[in-house]
Formats: structure tokens, sequence, C-alpha cells
């Protein structure tokens, strides 16, 4: 008996595979359409950039004659630059200094400002508003409040019988007056901290209350642990701010007195635009990427040991 075999019929949207339809294609056109100023703003702003100076790291470069191959000599000048392990320390002990200070002064107003107290809404506000000031606006504000003649601060110290120190005029008291403006700034992180004690649930201090846990229990128990998540992003956006600093301290001291204060950014700015060495200030700039890769790769590493979330077991 003869068969005749008849095609089944394919399933729906089986007859545009491997094709678009008219309104699938103009999504499409639309997509790249409406993400190509960030394409090209990346390209041209970000990646060339990047890509141009990987090359000018490898030559020398005054920026008014040709550029000259030299290789690694760059980096291997830096190795015996005094000056760049200089600005290296500086930058830690700056970062180190002003990210741990303005996590704590943030934790501890994140802390107070969420109690119902009245003007709870006033005072988050105002511990908010110098985050977005203008770093050059804080800068000379915090300059005129150090000066060692007619600075506030020096001026509220005499009052109470206290010599003031010279402030950025001493080398000694320069960084450390830079650590302490820099947790002027604290109101990013205390939004971020507030937002996150708001998310801990209330039943987990219910629960202690009940075994008869202290403040300091439920704080080291409870609210410590499932604010890290917090912590961590505020420590490592933090960082990356720091070892990048160059603003405030470009206005307040120049570096000085006596490289006390050349953070990295000031020195790689100097030797790019005051010395005209773009090629050893773009192999800097690449030193300065690395490390910052590394520290933000460690923290994501390390972060497997003190970061918790609600959800683990």
């Amino acid at each position: 008996m003869n068969t005749i075999l008849t095609p089944r019929p394919a399933p729906a949207g089986a007859r545009h595979k491997g094709r678009f339809s008219g309104w699938e294609r103009q999504q499409e056109i639309w997509f790249y359409a409406l993400i190509s100023p960030w394409i090209i703003g990346f390209l041209v702003f970000t990646l060339g950039p990047m890509i141009a100076s990987a090359i000018f790291s490898l030559t020398q470069w005054d920026l008014l004659t040709p550029a000259q191959w030299v290789g690694l000599a760059n980096f291997t000048e830096m190795a015996a630059d005094p000056l760049f392990w200089n600005a290296l320390r500086v930058t830690i002990v700056y970062a180190l200094g002003s990210v741990s200070l303005t996590i704590v002064v943030a934790m501890l107003v994140a802390l107070l400002l969420n109690r119902n107290i009245r003007g709870q809404q006033f005072f988050r506000v105002i511990y908010y508003l110098p985050f977005v000031v203008s770093g050059v606006a804080v800068a000379w504000m915090w300059r005129i409040m150090y000066n060692p003649e007619f600075g506030v601060i020096n001026l509220a110290l005499e009052f109470f019988g206290i010599q003031g120190p010279r402030w950025l005029a001493s080398s000694a008291w320069a960084l450390p007056s830079l650590i302490i403006m820099s947790v002027w700034g604290f109101g990013g992180n205390m939004v971020i901290f507030l937002a996150g004690l708001q998310g801990i649930p209330q039943h987990l201090y219910e629960a202690a209350d009940i075994d008869g846990a202290t403040g300091a229990a439920k704080f080291w128990h409870i609210t410590l642990p499932l604010m890290t998540p917090a912590i961590f992003f505020a420590l490592t956006t933090g960082l990356i701010g720091a070892l990048q600093a160059f603003t405030t301290v470009y206005v307040m001291t120049s570096g000085g007195p006596g490289n006390a204060t050349m953070v990295y950014g000031l020195y790689l700015y100097n030797n790019a635009f005051k010395f005209f060495k773009m090629g050893y200030a773009s192999a800097l700039a690449w030193v300065l990427f690395a490390i910052i890769l590394i520290v933000t790769l460690l923290q994501f590493k390390l972060a497997r040991q003190w970061v918790f979330y609600e959800t683990e077991a």
C-alpha cells in the first residue's frame, strides 16, 4: 500500500528562526541607536585614552617633540625613584586613614539618625549636604579654617588654652589635616548605612530582647554582621577614590610642605603637565591602575571571610 508522506506543519515561530521579523529588526536598531552615545563616549574618552597611555608608557614624550620608544625604561626608572615611593607611601597612609575614619563616623551618625528623634529628616539632609559640595570649595573652606593665625580651629583651641599647630604649614600635621578634612564628606556613606540599618529585620532584635541581650550585644551580634555588605561597599568604593586623591591636595597644599602630602595622583599630574614627562606619567598611571585592581580583587577575595548576608545559613 502506498503511503503518502505529508510534511508536518512547522511549530509557531519556527518560520522566523534564524532571521528577524520586521518588528524585531526595528527593536534592534533602536537598541543600538539608544546606547550608541555611551558606546561612542566609552571608545573615545575611556578605551581610546587607555590604549594611548599604554603605548605612551613605553615611550619618552614631552608633548612637543615626537615620542621615542624606550620600552620598559619608564618602569625601571620608577623603581629607583624615591619620589615615587614617597608618593605611594603618602597615598596609602591617606587612604587607610581617611576611609577608616569616614566609615566609623558615618556608622555612628547613621545609628543616631536611625532612631525616632525630632527633626530626623532635617538632620539627615544637613549631614548629607557636605557630600555634594564641590571639592574645590570644600578645600578652600578648610584651608581658611586651618590657617594658624586666624583659622577658626586654632581660635577655638586657643579659647581652651591650647596652642594649635601650624596644620598645613607643618610637615608633621599636613597629612593628618587632610585625613581629618576627608571625614567632612561622610554623608554618602551615612545614607548607605541608614538604608542598611532600616533593612535589618526587627524580629531579630525582638528575639534578642526576649533572650535578655544588652544593647552592645545586639550591635555586635545582629547590627554589625548584617551591616557588613554596606560596610564592604563603602570600603571598596572609598579605597578606590582615596587612592586617586588629587583635588583637595592640589588646592590645599600642592604636595607640600616638603612632599609630606605628595599623593600619587598629584605626583602623576606634576610629571605630566609640569615636567612634561608624559611617558613617565603614563607609566605611573598604569601602575596606579594595577594597584587599584589588585586591592579591589583582594577585597572581594577577603570579603568571603567577613561579609555576611541574612539569607546565608
